[in-house]
């Protein structure tokens, strides 16, 4: 899921950031109202983050903005404005919930999970499954065969990322931009070297293999068979 976070505070806009991104968001962070503003027009978004004080475009404007332009995404305002009139303005001009500075990243998170399942309708997932590999969305833990595979953040992502599209080959710019935020370079091995080490926690040791790799196209999780073109 993508999220978009408005906040002109360095600090706590890199830190949201690299939160969400560690649990498993995809997220865009824009540092003043214009580009948030901008960004929340013309993305699409399952969720915003949004700062109310902000320089130029505050938050009041930019929330106003989207509910007139009939644009639905859950909005969580995130501001040390904690008076009872301003939560209730927030409220009343459209956001959906509203979480005063300082705050608990737990919380935060938790907050957000809950927006996402009110928004879409559907509940989340908290287990993706690919035969007997099991991911646990909360925890951000992976096994398989019932044994814990110990994983970075961004390899956890990764793994997400070819589960949650599983069957489905996956060009190596795809997953560049998806999970590394960057336009990939085909010069560039970090993606191979990534895959490499994750196919190696993954599949060492079970004659069943499920990263696969489609040569000159990409690579695809699936529990199908064994891989064809392979290199």
């Amino acid at each position: 899921m993508k999220l978009l976070v408005v906040e002109d505070e360095p600090k706590t806009g890199e830190y949201l950031q690299r939160g969400l991104t560690e649990a498993g968001f995809i997220v865009d962070l824009a540092k003043n109202g214009l580009d948030g503003y901008h960004l929340a027009m013309t993305e699409p978004y399952d969720l915003v983050i949004l700062d109310v004080m902000l320089p130029d475009v505050d938050g009041w404007r930019i929330v106003q903005s989207l509910r007139e332009a009939q644009k639905a995404v859950p909005v969580l305002f995130l501001t040390a404005r904690d008076s009872v009139a301003d939560r209730v303005k927030g409220l009343e001009m459209g956001a959906d919930d509203y979480l005063v500075k300082p705050f608990a990243f737990s919380e935060l998170l938790a907050r957000v999970r809950t927006l996402l399942r009110r928004g879409s309708g559907v509940v989340l997932q908290d287990r993706l499954t690919v035969a007997d590999l099991v991911l646990d969305l909360p925890r951000r833990t992976a096994s398989r065969g019932g044994r814990k595979l110990v994983l970075t953040s961004k390899e956890f992502a990764l793994l997400e990322f070819l589960a949650r599209r599983r069957g489905e080959v996956l060009p190596r710019s795809l997953i560049a931009s998806q999970i590394w935020d960057i336009n990939f370079n085909s010069d560039s091995n970090v993606i191979d070297v990534a895959i490499r080490r994750l196919r190696a926690k993954v599949d060492d040791g079970f004659d069943h293999k499920l990263i696969l790799t489609v040569r000159g196209v990409g690579y695809v999780l699936d529990d199908a068979g064994p891989e064809e073109g392979a290199a």
